[in-house]
């Protein structure tokens, strides 16, 4: 055994000490119980997957975890870190189709074997062995428990434990390459900042390719020994309640998710749908992996106040796949904080308190933790900005990431950028634009998808929102904004999902005349053109955030299927997700 204590140790110590205590509880559709793992099953199953790894590939090797969301998932994933072998998990094909993020990680990590499930391999073979033509396929379920001792591994802190693919939202994803240090110092973050021990049950929903969901729901709990209850985020996706009905049935102490996860409960609990339930156990709120929005916040709590829910556990976050997960937090039992920023001086790149009529409010994303730097720098010239200036949040310590997977170059400029004011610390820039306030971090923008106007920046999802909000028959979160070139230079264009089913009085241009005159009204900025389109048309990553890139590339390539009230949704459209 190494002298350091590593993930795959603390599971077998678990394994060891606490056989029958029940680490993983699978929720089905329906939200019975489907599927439970105690440490002992799973140390036993992981050491199956890994005496099969071991007599086929060699470590460092890396494998595709190609699981739908099951417990046999979590088997496979500590098989490869008992074995050595580096997982990368993907999103699953689904309907006889490769994803284009899923086909770019194929091609980026060059896998030696594919780890899924028995009833998968007749289905997802035959579509992914054209670009993924390895030779060994293990169906991890069809092994039987091994009982034998774990075989040591030459794993080191600084060795490559798996690959987190970025979500893609701004570019082809890059495989995160996170070691045994950064595990455990995020680990450790977490577990102090929400204050969890082995009594701190989670409920999680997140897909396990997704670092919120693998990081969060899957490793923190086994880090603290507590219990899990997962579930599928389809299942969330239908039946929003589901989720608060297994935070209240298993008395849980923290669960969470993006933003949208919080605006659709309440926008299901709107309907009269709302079971019985009690939200008091729920002590940790998390709201990360998107904007995070006041009011949805604010609503939220007020809805769910009536079932036990109290505001205070509110919990804003920030965080990202290169610094494993999390990077900022609320203080446990705080609530969130907000502020009402003057608009004009945001625009400018300042931080400022606005009139009434001018603001934008801003919830905070947390604190800097213990063992880390947080800076906000001026991303041209490299030095700390003044409090009152926006700037590229950057960001140093143990959980961030080794690099990106045999991509020296970005590794170099996202990785190890040295900030002119503190040149002896390596920091990791973030891309994400914020600015700290009494210790808080404010997150503003993205540094690549804002938007410049006569000097003036601004930001997407704030034009996104007013549209939203400008015409009854949109789609919430379903909408992208950004520049593309136009007759006259650079013009703002939307593109904005209808809703399905949406039979209305008003045509298209009475629409189209509501988003034009909302973003003039709260942005003063024209727009150039707006595409109605159908509604599941605008891209999102696995955590719900708007792939505007991929946006932009498909208007510049005439690809948006343009909506109309007098013609139903074609099919082939109603078949996309």
């Amino acid at each position: 055994m190494p002298d350091t204590i590593l993930l795959p140790d603390i599971l077998e110590r678990r394994a060891a000490g606490e056989p029958d205590r029940t680490a993983y509880v699978f929720l089905d559709e329906n939200g019975s119980e489907a599927a439970a793992l105690t440490y002992l099953e799973l140390h036993q199953r992981a050491l199956a997957v890994a005496q099969e790894l071991g007599s086929r590939c060699m470590p460092g090797d890396r494998a595709l975890l190609v699981f739908p969301q099951i417990l046999d998932f979590i088997v496979a994933y500590f098989g490869c870190l008992y074995a050595g072998i580096i997982a990368v998990p993907v999103n699953p094909p689904r309907r006889d189709r490769v994803q284009d993020a899923t086909r770019s990680i194929v091609f980026d990590c060059r896998p030696a074997a594919v780890l899924t499930v028995g009833a998968m391999i007749e289905t997802v073979r035959p579509v992914l062995e054209p670009i993924c033509p390895v030779g060994h396929w293990l169906a991890v379920d069809d092994l039987p428990p091994a009982h034998a001792d774990r075989t040591a591994i030459a794993a080191g802190l600084d060795s490559v434990a798996f690959l987190q693919y970025t979500s893609g939202s701004t570019a082809t994803p890059k495989g995160v390459m996170v070691t045994h240090r950064n595990l455990l110092a995020n680990e450790e973050m977490i577990r102090q900042a929400f204050g969890h021990d082995r009594d701190s049950t989670v409920v999680g929903w997140a897909p396990f390719f997704h670092d919120q969901g693998l990081i969060g729901n899957v490793l923190q709990p086994l880090y603290v020994g507590a219990t899990s209850i997962l579930m599928s985020p389809a299942t969330f996706v239908r039946r929003p309640l589901l989720w608060l009905e297994a935070i209240s049935r298993y008395r849980a102490h923290t669960s969470g998710g993006p933003n949208f996860a919080f605006d659709a409960c309440v926008a299901r609990a709107g309907t009269g749908e709302a079971p019985r339930m009690d939200l008091s156990s729920w002590k940790v709120a998390f709201n990360g992996a998107e904007p995070i929005r006041a009011e949805t916040l604010t609503r939220f709590a007020e809805t769910f106040a009536p079932y036990g829910f109290d505001a205070r556990a509110l919990y804003p976050c920030y965080g990202l796949a290169e610094a494993t997960l999390l990077v900022t937090g609320s203080r446990k039992g705080r609530g969130p904080t907000k502020l009402d920023l003057d608009i004009e001086a945001l625009g400018r790149g300042r931080y400022a308190d606005g009139d009434a009529d001018r603001i934008r409010a801003v919830a905070g994303s947390g604190r800097v933790l213990p063992k880390e730097a947080l800076r906000i720098v001026d991303p041209g010239t490299g030095r700390i900005c003044p409090p009152d200036r926006i700037g590229e949040i950057w960001v140093s310590g143990d959980h961030v990431a080794q690099g990106y997977w045999e991509k020296p170059e970005a590794t170099a400029q996202t990785f190890r950028a040295r900030c002119a004011d503190d040149p002896a610390r390596i920091y990791l820039r973030t891309g994400d634009l914020g600015v700290l306030v009494d210790g808080e971090l404010y997150v503003v923008g993205r540094l690549k998808d804002v938007i410049i106007v006569r000097g003036r920046n601004y930001y997407p999802h704030d034009i996104e929102h007013t549209v939203q909000a400008a015409h009854p028959a949109l789609r919430i979160g379903g909408g992208a904004a950004f520049s593309a070139p136009g007759r006259d230079g650079e013009q703002i264009v939307v593109v904005q999902e209808v809703k399905r089913a949406y039979a209305p009085e008003d045509d298209v241009t009475d629409i189209v005349g509501a988003i034009r005159a909302a973003v003039v009204r709260e942005h003063e900025l024209t727009v150039g053109e707006v595409v109605l389109t159908y509604s599941g048309q605008v891209q999102k990553t696995s955590s719900g955030k708007i792939m505007r890139a991929a946006a932009r590339k498909r208007y510049l390539a005439g690809g948006f299927e343009v909506w109309s009230p007098r013609v139903e949704e074609p099919a082939q459209l109603r078949t996309r997700s």
